[in-house]
């Protein structure tokens, strides 16, 4: 455990260094923080659909921002993490070395997973700081770290389906256009897949608000990261009903934290550099 974590830390160190951080800081602090600040204003002119009656609210509001630039900070941290080291050679040396592969793969994604995690949990604790100076009220510690945990698992999440698209790439630009075609249809494209799936199931389209249509919007966000995302969150919204029991949402997330982990340790493991 001590080697995986110090190699872990060496990794995050490294990518927190990389140039490319100075593109993604920025980036998510104008999406993080600006949203909190413009949703938590009193006047502010907000949909019909949105309403923001506690910090929470805004927390939950702010979501769409955070899945917009924090996934895509995930996917440019991470899409280079395999397919990079085996252009030059790093990847050969890496594997023949006396420690496990197993414990090498843990590494790189707990060390590529925490480049993100980190700054977006600093970010997001300034905007809970906006949002209780902007409405004089702060969310309960468990709303918080509901929050914080989903967050984070969440960009797990994405840079584990990322490592595991760089570790089957044979270069990085492959690499990159499976990650962004995979964040693409989870991102902008899976409201798509509801609409068709739904309708191919003889479910009216035209209302969004029917129970049909609600339900099996449930069900198919379960396949994405971000419909489970939101889920978790939802959980502790007053009034909202998903019609699905909330043990399924959790399931998800573990299933979720599982998959993609242990699909890339085998592919680390049978992989010949």
């Amino acid at each position: 455990m001590n080697s995986t974590l110090a190699l872990a830390g060496m990794i995050m160190r490294d990518r927190l260094k990389a140039g490319r951080m100075m593109v993604i800081w920025p980036l998510l602090a104008m999406f993080i923080i600006f949203s909190s600040w413009g949703l938590s204003d009193p006047k502010a002119n907000l949909p019909v659909s949105l309403t923001i009656d506690s910090a929470y609210d805004v927390m939950y509001a702010s979501t769409a921002f955070i899945i917009f630039s924090a996934t895509l900070g995930a996917v440019l941290i991470s899409f280079d993490g395999i397919s990079r080291d085996r252009i030059t050679g790093v990847l050969e040396l890496k594997l023949s070395q006396p420690m496990q592969r197993s414990k090498q793969a843990y590494s790189m994604i707990i060390g590529h997973s925490l480049a993100i995690i980190i700054p977006v949990t600093a970010l997001n604790f300034l905007a809970v700081l906006i949002i209780g100076y902007r409405l004089n009220e702060f969310p309960s510690l468990f709303e918080y770290l509901t929050y914080t945990i989903s967050t984070a698992l969440l960009l797990l999440w994405y840079t584990s389906i990322q490592l595991l698209a760089s570790s089957y790439a044979k270069d990085m630009g492959s690499s990159i256009a499976v990650g962004l075609g995979v964040w693409m249809t989870f991102t902008l494209l899976w409201l798509i897949m509801t609409t068709v799936v739904a309708g191919l199931m003889g479910i009216s389209v035209t209302d969004l608000n029917s129970d049909e249509y609600i339900r099996i919007e449930a069900i198919i966000d379960l396949f994405s990261p971000n419909g489970v995302y939101h889920h978790l969150l939802e959980m502790n919204l007053d009034g909202f009903e998903r019609k699905i029991s909330p043990i399924i949402p959790v399931l998800a997330a573990i299933i979720w934290s599982i998959i993609p982990v242990e699909l890339f340790r085998k592919k680390i493991e049978k992989m010949t550099p």
